[in-house]
């Protein structure tokens, strides 16, 4: 293993907090391997690549030498997380929950190591607890810490209604860091309420308390709001080449830069080596692109990410689409806007019948496809690259 010293530095790169930092220094100087647990709850069946800034470090773990702990929430998925809510989770029946789950295990092997993942499910443990092994770990947490758990007290403060089932979710989250013996959990910002209560947990059953290490939030296309399946705004990572390199290429100059400080295995160098070119007149869209081919490659292979970054070029480098399109807002009713009414609003078509024509007709393309399905809806949050005909084009971002 290398120096403790030199295995902090790695592993706090693009952290947003440990805590406590002396403690992980204090185990990494033991010289064994660390039991690094995440945890993801299968509430959709595909991860997207806000996931993967979490698995990612998990990667950097074991290429450290340690040991990681890929814990599917199989269990608290059928409570329904309540982090950043106001209002009670739906909770996802026994079939959705195990349906999704098997997917997640193919999937995160794009990026980690087979060989060096121990892949938990925490009903394994807390679908064998009795009530009263529950009404007692009940008993170790109090009502006073968990309404200080910012969205738990605004919803109290607004008088609306918090379920009882709500406060089990960051204690058994908590019990499955017992439970493994973790010494370090990983977390998103949102998470770091949760992460505590397993610190407290443990130092409650006489196990070491674990540390506890943040990652930021990857914005989703929008740029504004968190990567997420349910906003639309997401990039899957079973996306199909061509579709994920498209969609990597629809952010922002701005959006790109956070991509490749949380997304990119590029090093700190050469990333300010970017910058640098950038600052001095490079084309963000070649900088981008790079990113683009790196991302795909890593999830779909060198050939595919090389057949997409082609196929883009050609369609959208190539004196198809102006590299000054106009990027246009338009507003959703109830979260889902139709392809029509988006071309419309966008001013790209004069009535959603024109716009049902020129789709009819072969006309239209999104993110460079053709667009075949005038039926399509569009979420919020999602942003894409609308042509009608050959001159009429724009990046249209869909708000609530």
């Amino acid at each position: 293993m290398l120096p403790a010293e030199t295995q902090l530095t790695e592993i706090c790169r693009g952290a947003e907090e440990v805590l406590v930092e002396a403690e992980l220094l204090a185990r990494l100087r033991e010289g064994r391997p660390l039991r690094v647990k995440a945890g993801f709850d299968p509430t959709a069946p595909d991860l997207h690549l806000g996931h993967t800034v979490l698995i990612n470090k998990m990667r950097q773990f074991q290429e450290l030498g340690h040991e990681v702990i890929f814990l599917i929430g199989d269990f608290t998925g059928m409570i329904g997380d309540p982090t950043g809510r106001n209002a009670t989770r739906p909770p996802l029946t026994v079939e959705d929950v195990q349906r999704n789950a098997e997917t997640y295990a193919g999937q995160i092997f794009k990026i980690l190591d087979r060989e060096r993942t121990r892949i938990e499910f925490n009903s394994r443990w807390m679908g064998k607890m009795s009530a009263a092994d529950l009404v007692g770990l009940g008993a170790r947490h109090t009502v006073a810490r968990m309404l200080e758990r910012d969205d738990f007290h605004k919803r109290y403060k607004a008088g609306q209604p918090i379920a009882v089932h709500e406060f089990l979710y960051p204690l058994v989250q908590g019990y499955d860091s017992v439970v493994l013996r973790a010494d370090v959990e990983l977390g998103g910002t949102d998470q770091k309420f949760n992460l505590l209560v397993g610190r407290q947990l443990q130092q409650s059953f006489g196990q070491p308390a674990q540390v506890v290490l943040t990652m930021p939030l990857l914005e989703g296309l929008d740029g504004v709001n968190k990567m997420s399946k349910s906003l639309g705004n997401y990039i899957g990572i079973t996306d199909p080449p061509g579709e994920m390199f498209g969609k990597i290429m629809s952010v922002s100059d701005e959006l790109m830069w956070r991509y490749y400080e949380l997304l990119s295995f590029e090093s700190v160098a050469e990333i300010a080596a970017l910058r640098e070119a950038a600052a001095a007149g490079a084309n963000p869209r070649d900088i981008k692109v790079r990113l683009g081919v790196e991302l795909v490659a890593r999830f779909h292979g060198a050939a595919a990410a090389a057949d997409a970054r082609d196929a883009f070029q050609r369609r959208f480098a190539g004196g198809e689409l102006p590299e000054d399109m106009p990027e246009l807002e338009v507003q959703a009713r109830d979260g889902r806007l139709g392809v029509a009414h988006v071309l419309r609003e966008a001013g790209l078509v004069s009535s959603t019948s024109e716009a049902l024509r020129m789709i009819r007709q072969g006309a239209v393309r999104i993110d460079g496809e053709r667009l075949e399905d005038g039926r399509r809806e569009i979420s919020v949050g999602e942003s894409h690259v609308f042509q009608v005909g050959k001159r009429r084009v724009a990046k249209v971002i869909v708000q609530a």
